[in-house]
């Protein structure tokens, strides 16, 4: 009788073990990727949405919101290697300078783009130089990868419309009138409301190309002993020379022998001061 019992009762503790193991077993095995599977398609789609580019246009000044640097700390990137790699080239012997930098428009479009890029260990050793900069990248995207690939620049006015992503009203070459009035805002013409990397324009009516530019690019990050703001710009070509950049302390250009170039308010041939589009804000 003791026996049966037994016998009885380790069967019943054999069922109740198989039981157990019927129910936890579908959790381990076919259960488990179900269920991460059905968990992971709305993660997905989430974040496929938030890759999808804002074809908005929120100041209507032509520049998509794609292109916008929302975020403080890319803006502040763009600056830097913008003004740094005006500097890095108005540190080169002419002969070496990118075949593209034969004018100021040349030197603003190259800095900018090259800004734009990720800049990781191939980029550094295409562009010469011996040491990595302690500034990030930009995050919200790296040149060409936009829906605009390599066409940075609006020739055409208007607000931004995704059918322009097509109609040519982007390009990869903007003159200097074209990148003051379709790529840039006003600010004024007060230095004091100059940041680094925003751009000076005068109008030189005599001359053959009327529009020049130079970039504001703040407290020289090559040389921290000239101990105030600098301008770095490309002079053209001159006579049969090409021209070179040069680099100036505002002291210099405010005092420049020429008055038509002095950065101020008085002067009908300066433009007053002007800031990229892509930096602009709400307030």
């Amino acid at each position: 009788m003791r026996a049966s019992v037994a016998v009885v009762a380790s069967t019943l503790l054999l069922l109740a073990l198989l039981v157990l193991g019927l129910v936890a077993a579908p959790n381990r095995s076919h259960t488990q990727p179900a269920q991460l599977l059905r968990i992971s398609k709305p993660e997905t789609a989430h974040v496929h949405h938030a890759s999808q580019p804002d074809y908005g246009d929120r100041f209507g000044d032509g520049t998509p919101d794609f292109l916008r640097l929302d975020d403080p700390a890319d803006r502040d990137a763009f600056r830097r290697w913008f003004t740094l790699l005006a500097e890095v080239e108005a540190a080169q012997p002419a002969q070496k300078l990118p075949a593209e930098i034969n004018d100021c428009a040349g030197l603003i479009r190259f800095a900018y783009r090259e800004a734009l890029r990720a800049h990781d260990p191939t980029w550094m050793a295409k562009q010469g130089l011996q040491s990595v900069p302690a500034i990030a990248s930009i995050e919200k995207y790296q040149y060409p990868s936009t829906p605009l690939g390599a066409s940075l620049w609006r020739v055409e006015p208007g607000s931004f419309d995704p059918s322009d992503l097509n109609d040519g009203a982007f390009a990869q070459f903007a003159d200097a009138k074209t990148l003051m009035n379709l790529n840039m805002h006003f600010i004024g013409k007060d230095l004091g409301q100059a940041r680094p990397g925003d751009i000076l324009f005068y109008r030189q009516s005599q001359q053959n190309s009327p529009y020049h530019s130079m970039i504001f690019a703040g407290l020289s990050q090559l040389q921290p002993e000239l101990h105030e703001p600098i301008v770095i710009y490309h002079t053209g070509s001159i006579g049969k020379s090409k021209g070179e950049i040069r680099v100036l302390r505002i002291s210099e250009l405010t005092n420049f022998p020429a008055p038509r170039w002095r950065p101020l308010a008085g002067n009908s041939n300066f433009l007053g001061i002007y800031r990229w589009n892509i930096l602009k804000e709400a307030n």
